[in-house]
């Protein structure tokens, strides 16, 4: 049976959460989870979402977030047959959870998340491959050719070899590997 996901703004979702109501589960990664969730959350990544097996009390109201909503709102369906009767949608995530004034876990001592990390490397490489082909040899142009094609290749086929590449960056191994 699939259920039907409803939008909750946030201090909905926290008032159900206090009076114990609701479990709150984040679908991010658990390296944005890491970096700054609501408190109270669940990390259940979406990659690994039906792998995870999630043990819910049949009282209680399931509401699931991300950043913004639009991850969870994208897979909604998928979301929601994981879910026996009614769930829910954290209106705006995150982003409206921390905008409401609701408590927010937050390590800034966590590496920033590997898409972030994979933004910024992807642009500063093109940048520099257009700044050299300009000022040095158009050759370089060549660096931000390769850079758009690795893009266009993680975007097809959901490989990223640059984010293969960062999550053995000495900054996002663990503490103590």
């Amino acid at each position: 049976m699939t259920a039907k996901l409803t939008l909750l703004p946030a201090h909905q979702v926290a008032e159900r959460m206090k009076a114990g109501r609701a479990l709150l589960i984040d679908i991010r990664e658990a390296d944005e989870f890491a970096r700054r969730h609501a408190a109270g959350a669940q990390s259940r990544p979406l990659s690994t979402f039906e792998a995870a097996h999630l043990k819910i009390e049949p009282a209680k109201d399931v509401v699931f977030t991300c950043r913004s909503g639009m991850r969870t709102e994208a897979n909604c369906d998928r979301l929601a047959d994981a879910i026996e009767g009614e769930a829910f949608i954290l209106e705006g995530g995150l982003d409206a959870w921390a905008a409401a004034g609701l408590p927010v876990q937050e390590d800034r001592k966590a590496p920033l998340e590997i898409l972030r990390q994979v933004q910024i490397a992807a642009g500063l490489l093109v940048v520099t491959g257009v700044l050299l082909g300009l000022t040095l040899h158009p050759g370089f142009f060549g660096l931000s050719a390769f850079v758009g094609a690795g893009l266009t290749v993680a975007g097809a086929t959901g490989f990223c070899g640059m984010a293969r590449l960062l999550r053995a960056a000495p900054w996002n191994r663990p503490a103590g590997a």
